[in-house]
């Protein structure tokens, strides 16, 4: 090689030829990066030639062209580069099937080039140390490198060799393979594109080029390997045309005579003396059934079962000729028996139709190859309306037969699907009993592995309804069929849309999140959305649907467990306002959840919405409307048990408060009553207190006050009731300065003409808050409140909700009316009827209706003493003709109802008493100092003595016991005056000690001290004790 070298190396410069070397080393870089197959290697290969390009530039910046060794070395160099450039070259052109499969050899061949390389550089003579270094590292790196194919290839190797050796492989392992082939070699699946990359790859296998570098001619090994891969491959449907195959199998079926062949004897087992599957040869040069056979051995013989003579088990060896004679005449058969079925299954008699069916399943399974030649046949549109037939049986049957035929089979699924009413068919039978729902489930199931059949399933009407419905049924196996389904339904935005308004949100939210939708086949990801716009379009698509569908709470819950809120956040916050108002629009419709409302509090919800809000130019007031309405929502979620638990809040700040109250003169009746409605509900959360301050604080009341008057219904009675919830607590100052005359009259008006309960009840809360100053109960009193509260708990609406609201505040309104420095007013309330009214509320009221009620005849009571007429003393003479005026009880004169307000002559004392045996504190509260005023100063004897008669004393005593305080102190002051009555200190005595002994022990100080005084009248204590 140095000798031929030598004699071309003399008459060129060694400059030049380094400078023809470096060129033929870029363009080979270049080609190497441009491989796809082996790309690493081709990477690390390219690598390496751009380090000698840097030595060789090294050298030519020298004066080197009188050294001959080095243009030897130099010219040999360049042949070995043009031969790697010519592989770089071919492998970037070459039919990436063929590169794939070739893969092994490439690597090896470039690995062999890199070493011959690197020996060449050896030839370089010593001419700087420097440049000397950089070549022994640059060589060593190159001998120690290893080219090696990757995981992937390896694997494709592997499928390849199987299948090569595999004696009978099906179309569904061809199929697999070629598509896994495509996806290792960056193909596209689409037919057209698999089976020009075949025909390619046929085309190139016979030619020689630099791959088989290392040995240049091909051996007939090679040869006949690639040749069984392209026989491998042909079986793919890819591989080849329906046209192709349909025309080889008419030909074929037009050849044959129309009856079937008896099998040639040599077909038979000698053993089992049956048509044989897979025919064995065996030492002696006969054939048997391998299963056969084997269990001859199985069971000790070791003699052949026809000539007697030994055999080898281990040199059985498969009869391929006999095999496929077998298999061609079977095939025959096959072929005129589907042409005799056909006629058959048009039958009117049942039986007949169910065993032809049974036979072409037969067939159907048998081999892979008999399904294509029943779909040439045409037997889908026969198996198809046979789906609409009465018995059930022919119906599951023929689901089971279509199942088959499209599996593993594009082109059959298209051809099925394409049949008059195909789809619509199977999804009746979706319907039916439900083993043929499962048979109709699995064949949907497969013909949806098809892009083209996906699209037709969802257009089914009620298809998607029912694959919902079986996706959440006990059966395991059929829901998790229906989800497999609906995951593959789910390309088609429109799809995803049914899907939602089935309640099966998962591809919605996926959608929502990324816009696209992520296809798994064959070990690759595709990434697609149906909108050529882009994935925005798909998200604000997904976000309007949730907007538009009628959910249940427990979707809207469900939504936002899985994920909705998040994706919509990013929507809220977006640039486009079109995405902004979608957004919108969707959490409108999910916020209404209380749960819901505080999770989106807690991921900063409240921010985006304050913001949107606030925005005057916004051109859409429904829009702004609809943010208000969300910002209510979380308002509403902080009322809750969870929010009080979290301590969760809308707005804390004083600025904030303002901010948001003062957007009411700014703005419409449509969102001035929202925001009342948000402040009402923020004022029953647990931060109300501090909010119901702030507001009071912020002069509120004088703005609720001019709203109480708008024309406005709904902007006056959410104005009316966050009123009422300011009036519960605070300043009586406060009120004292906004609430006029005019303001009471407004009120008044309200509670009469207003057909709005909440409005009605929240006026009549008003009235019962406001302060207890003389001149403003004055001002209702002339106003006709006494009247008007009486018609409305008297009249109108009975509902229990009516009830509730009207009457608790009602009841409690009367209480301004009923106080004992006012008699005028108390006996507008006992003429107007108010005592059989109070005393119904007693036995039938709510708790709190019950202790306002209370409070109102404990009132009336206290003026009963002053009220009552003395008892006139008559002359003997009267005394003979007239009855005697008998005097009350425990007031000693004449009492009335309506003169004394006298609880006994209203029968108000067993109400009262039966009070005092609730549950509600401040309703027996409300109820022991209403009878404790039967035993005031000088009433004591005899009012003890009605409360004895009522049996009144022993649910007093057991207050004692009460985990209220006061309620404990009232009921032993009581017991307290009561026990100094001797005939009570021996009737209830005993009765009492206990629960006195626990005070004088558990109590505080004073009830002590007291409870140790009720002991010494019981003579329990002695009077000097230290308790006093």
């Amino acid at each position: 090689m140095e000798k031929d070298a030598s004699v071309t190396a003399s008459h060129i410069p060694a400059s030049e030829l380094l400078s023809q070397t470096m060129l033929t080393i870029f363009d080979t870089v270049h080609a190497a990066k441009a491989v796809i197959i082996q790309e690493e290697n081709f990477k690390q290969f390219a690598i390496f030639m751009e380090k000698v390009t840097l030595v060789l530039k090294e050298l030519a910046n020298l004066n080197i062209d009188d050294s001959e060794s080095l243009k030897i070395a130099v010219e040999i160099l360049n042949r070995e580069i043009k031969v790697a450039k010519q592989l770089t070259v071919e492998c970037g052109k070459r039919n990436k099937v063929y590169l794939l499969v070739n893969c092994q050899r490439i690597a090896k061949n470039l690995e062999y080039i890199t070493k011959e390389i690197c020996q060449v550089l050896g030839l370089i003579p010593d001419i700087s140390f420097n440049i000397n270094d950089k070549l022994s590292e640059l060589r060593k790196d190159m001998l120690d490198c290893e080219y090696r194919v990757t995981a992937v290839e390896e694997e494709m190797l592997e499928k390849i060799e199987a299948g090569i050796q595999e004696i009978d492989v099906d179309k569904s392992h061809a199929n697999n393979l070629l598509l896994c082939i495509a996806d290792a070699a960056g193909i596209s699946t689409e037919q057209a594109v698999l089976k020009r990359e075949f025909e390619e790859f046929k085309s190139e296998v016979g030619d020689k080029s630099e791959i088989d570098y290392v040995n240049l001619r091909k051996n007939s090994a090679d040869a006949l390997k690639m040749g069984k891969i392209v026989t491998l491959l042909a079986r793919a449907d890819a591989a080849t045309s329906p046209e192709e195959k349909e025309i080889k199998y008419f030909n074929k079926r037009n050849s044959l005579g129309r009856q079937p062949l008896e099998p040639l004897q040599a077909f038979y087992c000698p053993i089992i003396h049956d048509v044989m599957v897979d025919p064995v040869e065996t030492s002696t040069g006969q054939t048997f059934e391998r299963s056969a056979i084997e269990k001859w051995f199985a069971e000790g013989n070791n003699l052949c079962p026809l000539t007697a003579t030994p055999l080898d088990m281990s040199a059985l060896r498969p009869n391929k000729i006999l095999r496929q004679s077998i298999e061609e005449w079977k095939d025959r058969n096959t072929i005129i028996m589907l042409g005799s079925l056909k006629p058959t299954l048009n039958s009117n008699d049942e039986q007949e139709v169910l065993q032809s069916l049974g036979k072409l399943h037969d067939i159907c399974i048998e081999r892979e190859l008999h399904c294509e030649w029943v779909m040439m046949e045409e037997y889908s549109p026969i198996l198809i309306g046979l789906l609409g037939a009465k018995n059930r049986e022919i119906r599951k049957l023929s689901l089971v037969i279509l199942c088959i035929l499209s599996k593993d089979s594009n082109k059959n699924k298209e051809r099925i699907a394409r049949v008059n009413n195909a789809i619509e068919a199977i999804v009746r039978s979706l319907a039916r009993h439900i083993v043929e729902s499962k048979l109709a489930l699995q064949l949907l199931l497969e013909l949806s592995r098809s892009n083209l059949v996906r699209d037709l399933i969802g257009n089914v009407q009620g298809c998607i309804f029912l694959l919902v419905t079986i996706s959440s049924s006990d059966d395991t196996g059929a829901a998790k069929d229906a989800k497999e389904l609906l995951e593959n339904l789910s390309f088609l935005d429109q799809n995803v849309i049914q899907m939602a308004r089935a309640n099966y949100f998962k591809p919605l939210l996926h959608l929502l999140s990324s816009g696209m939708i992520i296809r798994t086949t064959c070990n690759y990801k595709e990434y697609k959305n149906d909108d050529d716009a882009g994935p925005e379009n798909v998200r604000r698509t997904m976000a309007a649907t949730l907007s538009e569908i009628e959910l249940t709470d427990h979707n809207k819950l469900s939504l936002f467990e899985d994920g909705a809120l998040q994706p919509l956040l990013s929507l809220l916050s977006h640039s486009d306002m079109k995405m902004k108002e979608v957004a919108v629009k969707a959490l409108y419709n999910l916020s209404s959840v209380p749960q819901n409302g505080l999770r989106m509090i807690r991921e900063g919800a409240a921010g985006p919405l304050f913001e949107l809000l606030y925005r005057h130019s916004l051109s859409s007031p429904s829009f702004r409307g609809e943010v208000a309405v969300i910002i209510m929502h979380l308002a509403t979620s902080t009322t809750t048990l969870e929010a009080d638990q979290m301590h969760i809040s809308l707005l804390e700040s004083e600025e904030d408060i303002f901010k948001l109250f003062s957007l009411i003169s700014l703005t419409g009746p449509d969102i001035q009553q929202i925001i009342l409605r948000t402040f009402h509900a923020m004022c029953q959360s647990h931060s109300g207190l501090d909010i119901r301050t702030k507001l009071r604080q912020l002069s509120s009341v004088r703005v609720l006050v001019q709203l109480c008057e708008f024309d406005n219904p709904m902007v006056r009675a959410n104005a009316v009731k966050l009123f009422c919830c300011l009036t519960e607590d605070g300043d009586d100052s406060t009120f004292l300065e906004h609430v006029s005359q005019r303001c009471i009259e407004t009120l008044l008006r309200i509670m009469e003409t207003s057909d709005n309960v909440e409005e009605i009840a929240a006026a009549m809360g008003i009235i019962s808050n406001l302060p207890k100053e003389s001149h403003i109960t004055q001002w209702l009193f002339d106003a006709g409140a006494v009247q008007i509260i009486l018609r409305r708990l008297t009249g109108g609406n009975s509902s229990a909700s009516y009830k509730r609201q009207v009457i608790e505040n009602g009841v409690g309104a009367l209480h301004r009316f009923t106080v004992s420095t006012n008699q005028n007013w108390q006996k507008e309330v006992v003429n107007c009827g108010f005592f059989p009214i109070l005393l119904q509320f007693l036995d039938s009221g709510t708790a709190l209706t019950k202790r306002n009620s209370a409070v109102s005849l404990k009132q009336l009571s206290e003026s009963s003493n002053g009220l009552s007429r003395p008892v006139k003393k008559r002359g003997s003479l009267w005394c003979c003709f007239s009855s005697r005026d008998i005097g009350c009880r425990v007031h000693l004169g004449i009492c009335t109802v309506e003169s004394s307000f006298c609880l006994l002559e209203a029968n108000a004392v067993l109400p009262l008493v039966r009070v005092l045996e609730e549950p509600d504190v401040g309703a027996c509260e409300a109820s022991l100092d209403a009878l404790l005023t039967l035993i005031e100063g000088e009433r004591l004897q005899n009012g003890s003595k009605v409360l004895s008669e009522v049996n009144a004393i022993v649910p007093i005593i057991r207050l004692l016991s009460s985990s209220c305080t006061e309620l404990q102190e009232k009921a032993l002051k009581a017991l307290e005056r009561i026990f100094r009555l001797v005939d009570f200190k021996q009737k209830y005595g005993n009765l009492a000690q206990m629960p006195l002994v626990d005070i004088t022990q558990r109590g505080n100080s004073g009830m002590k001290s007291l409870a140790a005084k009720v002991l010494a009248h019981l003579d329990v204590l002695h009077e000097q004790s230290s308790y006093f």
